[in-house]
């Protein structure tokens, strides 16, 4: 068992989605949005990078399974004073979750709702009625926060696919090590990528 937090950064909304992953099974853990009442981005980041701070350590004390963090890489949006918001918010979110030693991995939203609907130029609605369908929701979270399940869910996808392939290729190369240029991949290094 795995938990993923997904991270939708915002400036004034930070988006937060959290499951829960065995085997093949997804399911939904918690959800929702980390929201800033300043005008002053300093104070805004800090309150972005105590809402993601306290989040985390919540869970890291009631569980003893292995957490793991996905955010959404910045786009270039029309306005470069947005574009530079955005990317400080991103900025204080990874520093809340490296700061609590989890490690933290990067998706476009092209990659993201490619994961999650099968098609990378999906809107929001199709993204949030995926995320409902995929952990059985029966009620629709706030768009942010769907954002944030659909990050997770985007890294569980890929984090499996990544363990099947370097598995595979582990199997393979154990029958025939002592061939020249084959590799060899761990038990130990197999465990650290799920």
């Amino acid at each position: 068992m795995t938990l993923i937090i997904g991270i939708d950064p915002g400036s004034r909304m930070t988006g937060y989605g959290i499951i829960i992953t065995h085997a093949d099974k997804l399911s939904f853990l918690d959800a929702g949005t980390i929201r800033t009442d300043s005008t002053d981005m300093p104070t805004r980041i800090a309150q972005i990078f105590s809402g993601v701070s306290r989040i985390v350590q919540h869970y890291q004390k009631y569980t003893e399974a292995p957490m793991h963090a996905a955010i959404e890489q910045v786009f270039m949006a029309n306005n470069p004073d947005s574009a530079l918001k955005l990317g400080q918010a991103r900025g204080a979110a990874i520093a809340a979750l490296t700061a609590l030693n989890l490690s933290v991995s990067e998706y476009t939203a092209r990659q993201i709702k490619q994961a999650v609907c099968g098609y990378g130029a999906a809107d929001k609605e199709q993204v949030s009625a995926m995320v409902c369908r995929i952990l059985s929701l029966d009620v629709v979270p706030q768009a942010d926060a769907a954002d944030g399940l659909a990050c997770a869910i985007c890294h569980a996808h890929s984090s499996h696919s990544m363990y099947k392939l370097l598995g595979n290729a582990h199997l393979s190369s154990r029958s025939s090590s002592k061939k020249k240029g084959r590799w060899r991949l761990s038990e130990e290094d197999l465990l650290k990528l799920h």
